[in-house]
């Protein structure tokens, strides 16, 4: 009987010191699948996805990261977003990937109901925010480091922006759901 009691009780501090990292998990698993779909994802009318904003808005969206830990996941998801850049400055995503993070905790984290219904909009309004704020932050770097012309920054990256943020706000709000459902799932079966 005390086997067993001592079993009990180092099943419950296993299970209690991975819930407390679980976030990384997950969060590392969603950026690893962005960073593919990244690469290879094609370009349809010079807008692709960006898949690695989706994915950790996803991820902020389901663990609900704090602040600082949302600068870490944005630094590393920059980071990722370097050698599967098809932009001409990639080093820019360092500081749009970490703007896009942050907005999207911040977004999270505002207690405002963001609810159609028993709709959930709280991850396609984080991507459309977080996208547009990475978006914004990436083409200003770009045009500043690589000397763009006005007419280019407006006419031809704003418009990759607009286009890349309206996609990402289908794609994160359609892949929500079932992350949510498995992640749910795998709550209970614990």
């Amino acid at each position: 009987m005390e086997k067993q009691e001592i079993q009990n009780q180092t099943m419950q501090a296993v299970t209690a010191q991975g819930g407390k990292f679980r976030w990384l998990a997950i969060t590392s698993l969603l950026l690893a699948i962005g960073a593919i779909l990244h690469l290879v994802s094609p370009s349809i009318g010079g807008i692709t996805p960006n898949w690695t904003i989706s994915m950790y808005c996803i991820a902020i969206n389901l663990t609900r990261p704090t602040i600082m830990q949302s600068v870490g996941i944005g630094l590393v998801a920059g980071a990722v977003n370097i050698p599967t850049s098809k932009a001409a400055f990639p080093y820019g995503n360092l500081a749009s990937e970490l703007v896009g993070a942050v907005t999207c905790a911040v977004l999270v984290h505002l207690s405002v109901n963001m609810k159609v219904k028993s709709l959930n909009l709280r991850p396609a309004v984080c991507a459309l925010l977080s996208t547009l704020a990475s978006g914004f932050t990436f083409i200003t770097i770009m045009k500043v480091v690589l000397s763009l012309t006005m007419q280019v920054y407006v006419y031809a990256l704003i418009p990759v922006v607009l286009g890349t943020a309206a996609a990402n706000t289908i794609v994160t709000q359609i892949l929500y759901f079932p992350a949510q459902k498995l992640l749910q799932s795998k709550e209970v079966g614990q």
